[in-house]
């Protein structure tokens, strides 16, 4: 497995790295590279075996679509069906979000690889912001379908050492870039000329998707009801998880600091790990004794921080053997939102409001 180190683009050698990764995704290959929000394991979207390569070294279920990423706005027409109609309002959106964190779902043009949108005909595009993806993209000259550069079900990797530890042995090279600097997936949307729906919640608010696009915004209905089913990618099966057993909480601070404590010593003999705000890091270190604790700085907005922070950390406790990791969750609004609904897939429901 190839590892190009792309974390200066100013180097002449990174610019050589990216061009023979590039060569590599157009000749079918694997490639793990940087968005802004996790490292994404991309393949050439036209290209069938290339896409289903993807499927294969993720162990990921084959009726799960992709996201297909473009460099540029010109592309746009590699990846929508010709005679699409996109709506003004899915257009502000494109003009103003894109390069960022934003999927939109559209109409798929016939000349994707099929598996890139399994029985579907809608495909998720987006323009990631992150220069290394960017650079990347427009080198390899073709629509590339990315999910996360992670073993199915493991929690999506945000620095190329965490791509290395699922994927190694799977693909045919890594792109480093350096740490992802969102650090949750992107949001995605569909956008009609009267509303727009989240599918799955993440680096764009609904509050900013709904003044860019100048229509209301709601939840789909799996996000509210778990009985109904996701249309997004990553929302159909168990995601996020470590290997630990996550549990959450969120609410009172003192009651989650509290209900910590008491599971915490309910295994004394099961090493736990705990996330929390700064505000609730020396209450949980007095009652819980935790064998690792982790808390952003006070300055620091808790749910921005732990967006880029939460799944480096899910595999940081991994590693370091804790059998149990506890959280103190963001309230689930704005940027809270996609966090909450990536803890509730990685702790499998066990999420409590206290």
């Amino acid at each position: 497995m190839r590892w190009w180190d792309a974390r200066d683009l100013e180097r002449p050698e990174a610019q050589t790295a990216l061009a023979e990764a590039a060569a590599l995704l157009r000749a079918g290959g694997l490639v793990a590279f940087p968005t802004e929000t996790v490292y994404g394991l991309g393949a050439d979207a036209t290209n069938e075996t290339a896409v289903r390569g993807i499927f294969a070294a993720k162990g990921r279920p084959a009726d799960n679509p992709l996201i297909v990423h473009i460099a540029r706005h010109a592309q746009l027409s590699t990846v929508v069906a010709p005679d699409a109609a996109i709506p003004e309002s899915a257009r502000r959106v494109m003009a103003e979000l894109w390069p960022g964190p934003i999927t939109l779902l559209l109409p798929a043009h016939p000349a994707l690889a099929p598996a890139v949108h399994p029985e579907l005909d809608t495909v998720g595009v987006r323009m990631p912001s992150h220069p290394v993806a960017r650079r990347l993209l427009d080198l390899a000259g073709v629509p590339v379908a990315a999910p996360s550069a992670n073993l199915s079900g493991r929690p999506s990797p945000t620095r190329a050492e965490d791509v290395a530890e699922d994927m190694a042995g799977r693909i045919d090279g890594i792109v480093d870039g350096g740490p992802c600097n969102v650090g949750v997936e992107s949001t995605v949307a569909l956008v009609t000329a009267h509303e727009a729906v989240i599918y799955r919640p993440g680096g764009v608010t609904p509050e900013r998707l709904a003044e860019v696009a100048g229509v209301p915004v709601r939840l789909d209905a799996h996000l509210t009801d778990p009985a109904a089913a996701p249309r997004a990618p990553g929302m159909k099966y168990r995601h996020y998880a470590p290997r630990a057993q996550v549990r959450v909480w969120w609410g009172d601070e003192t009651a989650a600091v509290m209900a910590i404590a008491a599971w915490t010593k309910a295994q004394p003999d099961a090493p736990c790990g705990v996330i929390c705000p700064a505000s609730a890091a020396t209450a949980i270190a007095r009652h819980a004794s935790p064998a690792r604790i982790w808390s952003p700085p006070p300055a620091e907005p808790y749910a921005q921080a732990l967006a880029r922070e939460l799944y480096h950390l899910l595999r940081e406790m991994d590693r370091a053997g804790m059998a149990r990791i506890a959280v103190i969750g963001p309230e689930p609004d704005g940027a809270g939102l996609a966090v909450m609904n990536r803890l509730e897939k990685a702790a499998e429901g066990r999420v409590l409001r206290v």
